[in-house]
């Protein structure tokens, strides 16, 4: 495995906030997780949040202006590290439009492809922009500090950039047919279908850790590593909480409907 890793990933100076953020990122993800799993801590914006807490947000704003709330900064802080780091090279040329593609695609299924009918958290947009934040900024970052790194053995950025490419064109597809659900006046919940719904019921949570590992394999780090490692954590538990919700609000959810992984889980 030691071998493995050492073909893939680049042999980097590793200073020691990389370490603490790859600790913090793998702890964070695991227990945000766990906390959507058991429906603790789910954050306030979904439809399922407070399936087991009875807690109201004070402060609330509308749902889609909240979510461009989330998404922007992230966006802004991908399209200035064009400018901060010009010269930073192909691979991080690819990383760094794999990411701006990624929230420039959030905000327009925002502005465009959501159904939003009601508020979210003041407190939860705020969590969720600097999470994105920090953690959008980290990776880019941490891609340039490999600048004169010796390469990794195996290059699989080219590789990275078609798999990102089909995550996100696979969680794209899949927000758009949920957003086809209701016709129009229609109000209400219902179980999705299409596309890989029959398999589970968050395709679009399988194809966002697809994404996630694209954009891995375009970086090939360490830290972008267990950023996806922390993604699979959190997307986990949330994709168990969805499935829960829908197997307490409609008694002809199919069974055979798994959370995120076709027959597995």
């Amino acid at each position: 495995m030691a071998q493995i890793l050492t073909q893939i990933l680049f042999q980097e100076p590793s200073p020691i906030f990389i370490k603490v953020m790859i600790v913090m990122n793998l702890i964070i993800s695991a227990i945000l997780g766990i906390s959507e799993a058991t429906g603790k801590q789910n954050l306030e914006y979904s439809k399922f949040w407070n399936v087991n807490n009875q807690k109201q947000a004070k402060a609330k704003i509308p749902s889609k202006v909240g979510m461009i709330f989330a998404y922007s900064p992230s966006l802004i802080a991908c399209l200035s590290f064009f400018w901060i780091f010009p010269t930073g090279g192909i691979r991080f040329f690819l990383l760094n439009s794999a990411m701006t593609i990624h929230f420039f695609k959030r905000v327009l299924e925002v502005l465009f492809v959501h159904k939003y009918s009601g508020s979210m958290a003041l407190k939860s947009a705020v969590t969720i922009s600097t999470s994105y934040f920090i953690a959008s900024s980290s990776l880019i970052y941490i891609q340039h500090l490999t600048k004169g790194s010796t390469e990794p053995i195996i290059d699989l950025k080219y590789l990275g950039s078609i798999v990102f490419l089909v995550g996100i064109i696979g969680n794209f597809y899949h927000h758009f047919l949920l957003s086809k659900m209701r016709k129009k006046g229609e109000s209400g919940y219902k179980i999705p279908k299409g596309g890989l719904f029959s398999l589970v019921i968050c395709p679009h949570y399988l194809f966002e850790i697809v994404t996630f590992l694209g954009f891995s394999l375009i970086s090939q780090t360490l830290f972008s590593f267990s950023s996806t490692i922390g993604t699979v954590f959190y997307l986990m538990g949330r994709s168990y909480a969805t499935r829960k919700w829908y197997l307490s609000k409609f008694e002809d959810f199919p069974r055979s409907v798994k959370a995120l992984i076709p027959f597995i889980f």
